[in-house]
């Protein structure tokens, strides 16, 4: 489990959202100064969410074959 598909996936998810209704929603562009602010969100976080994927795809965390977790190692609170 690699916490970056998990912060890779939620950020493509709500950039999915915010750039549908960047697209199809009410703009409200009196309220962000004629900034689509949706659109512009969602499609910065399809893109850092993309990033996240591929990194997590390209880098992958490997655990060496001859790694043996410590029986006696306290877990870190």
């Amino acid at each position: 489990m690699d916490v970056r598909n998990v912060i890779g996936s939620l950020l493509l998810v709500y950039g999915v959202i915010l750039t549908i209704m960047g697209l199809f929603g009410d703009k409200e562009l009196d309220k962000t100064g004629n900034i689509n602010a949706n659109l512009i969100a969602g499609i910065a976080l399809l893109v850092v969410g993309g990033i996240f994927t591929a990194w997590a795809r390209l880098k992958p965390i490997v655990i060496p074959d001859d790694y043996v977790p410590d029986p006696d190692a306290r877990p870190h609170h």
